[in-house]
């Protein structure tokens, strides 16, 4: 029998590649976005993998619309096996320019988002097994300037993720939870975000291709891992804000801005999809495929976490055989 994914934001960007990963696997995938034509276009691609892709029109800021999601994709695919929470939002302004309305809807989409899915997927799975991957962000541990609403809902992803770890090891149920923190990435976001700066956003370099952290969302979801940072500027971000978190405050306060603009000024009246969605046939890269890698060397020692750290003991052991060698 097959297995069932449901993934949030799949109709584009890290969804959608997401999508394809599972599709390419055997899974027949539930894919739930707002935009009902790309999620159509989306599922018939992937059914060319000989899969059952089943499309459901959701806005996941909907608690009741996720739960109605849930449903069907359970009535009409079967039992989930791995719920993957992806859809997000972010607006590119400094807070002194967003409105209440706009951090509104950004902190429902990013982070009630998630949590709507967490709860609807946890209720199907607690009475037998089950997967939820959760992707987060670099940003989640180290804010930069002009996305605050990202960032501060990527950092509530975090927080209400622990409690429930914690309840689940508490509860013996046999699901498990995991997060995949996620670099720069080349999706249609900086294209359709709603963006109050005047000019063209961009990913902060390095740039990954969405395949990326797609095939990292699917070793999330099948090995036993509590966390994957992806990416070594992932890494940087979050071991750096540790150490020193007030030279970066400063450090971003000029390349924050800079690092996230591009020169070219914004058309008139661009595409942003806070609200609602942007039409257009838009699929999972966005315009920086010539600046993206296709690989993340962080990730692989992640996978092979226990051959490297059987490399790093043997090195260590190897170092300490020499130098007890000297004293001798």
């Amino acid at each position: 029998m097959s297995k069932v994914v449901v993934i949030t934001g799949a109709g584009a960007g890290v969804g959608r590649a997401t999508a394809e990963t599972f599709a390419s696997e055997g899974y027949d995938v539930a894919l739930l976005s707002r935009d009902p034509h790309r999620l159509e276009r989306a599922a018939a691609d992937l059914r060319r993998h000989g899969v059952r892709a089943l499309p459901i029109p959701t806005d996941v800021a909907d608690a009741a619309a996720v739960e109605a999601a849930a449903d069907q994709a359970e009535r009409e695919l079967g039992p989930i096996d791995i719920w993957v929470n992806v859809a997000m939002a972010t607006v590119f302004a400094p807070v002194a320019k967003l409105t209440p309305e706009e951090v509104e809807r950004g902190t429902r989409v990013t982070y009630l988002g998630q949590v709507h899915g967490m709860m609807s997927a946890l209720k199907r799975m607690r009475n037998r097994q089950g997967t939820i991957v959760n992707v987060g962000s670099a940003l989640a541990y180290r804010s930069v300037p002009l996305q605050s609403v990202y960032c501060g809902a990527k950092a509530a992803i975090r927080g209400f993720t622990d409690s429930l770890r914690s309840e689940i090891i508490h509860d013996k149920i046999d699901v498990h939870l995991t997060t995949v923190d996620l670099p720069a990435v080349n999706t249609p976001q900086f294209d359709w975000a709603l963006n109050k700066m005047g000019k063209k956003a961009r990913p902060v370099a390095p740039i990954f291709e969405p395949e990326v952290p797609a095939r990292a969302i699917f070793f999330a979801a099948t090995h036993k891992r509590r966390e994957i940072w992806l990416g070594f500027s992932t890494v940087k971000a979050i071991l750096g804000n540790r150490i020193a978190p007030g030279l970066i405050d400063r450090y971003l306060a000029k390349a924050g801005y800079s690092g996230q603009l591009t020169d070219d000024p914004l058309p008139e009246n661009p595409p942003a999809n806070l609200f609602d969605p942007v039409p257009g046939n838009y699929a999972a890269h966005g315009r920086f495929d010539s600046s993206s890698r296709r690989r993340s060397v962080e990730f692989f020692t992640d996978r092979h976490r226990a051959g490297m750290l059987g490399a790093a003991a043997l090195g260590l052991g190897y170092v300490a055989y020499r130098a007890v060698r000297r004293v001798i």
